[in-house]
């Protein structure tokens, strides 16, 4: 049976759930507060991780920079956090991304909402004789 779950991704998750309780828990910076860590990709050799991240009222990366500033300040500690806890050889080194796609969901959300909106508000209307 072929590998469905590899060994990258199960690193991943263990690093996403290490890191959000770090940064739960660990970490008093007030520029923190509200983050949710989304996803972890860990490449192959073991050696970068990507992180992303959502905050909490915050939907483009731009909004998020100074969030962004701070995670990667602290990513030394984090680091060093994990490698003290896990059983890892080497703990990969965190690259943090903001993760756009729950901004984007909520602007597709509002999308379909003005659009079924609209349709209703046609659905309202009388039809127009056809025949007549």
């Amino acid at each position: 049976m072929a590998k469905d779950y590899s060994r990258t991704q199960r690193i991943g998750d263990s690093l996403q759930q290490e890191l959000a309780r770090l940064l739960q828990f660990t970490l008093s910076d007030p520029r923190l507060k509200m983050v949710s860590v989304t996803g972890v990709d860990v490449s192959r050799d073991l050696s970068h991780a990507k992180v992303f991240f959502t905050q909490m009222g915050v939907d483009d990366a731009q909004a998020a920079a100074a969030t962004t500033a701070a995670l990667d300040r602290a990513s030394g500690f984090l680091r060093s956090e994990i490698a003290r806890t896990a059983t890892l050889r080497t703990v990969p080194k965190l690259r943090f991304c903001f993760d756009e796609s729950v901004g984007r969901g909520r602007a597709m959300e509002a999308l379909i909402r003005d659009v079924r909106a609209a349709d209703g508000e046609l659905g309202d209307q009388p039809d127009s004789p056809e025949g007549d």
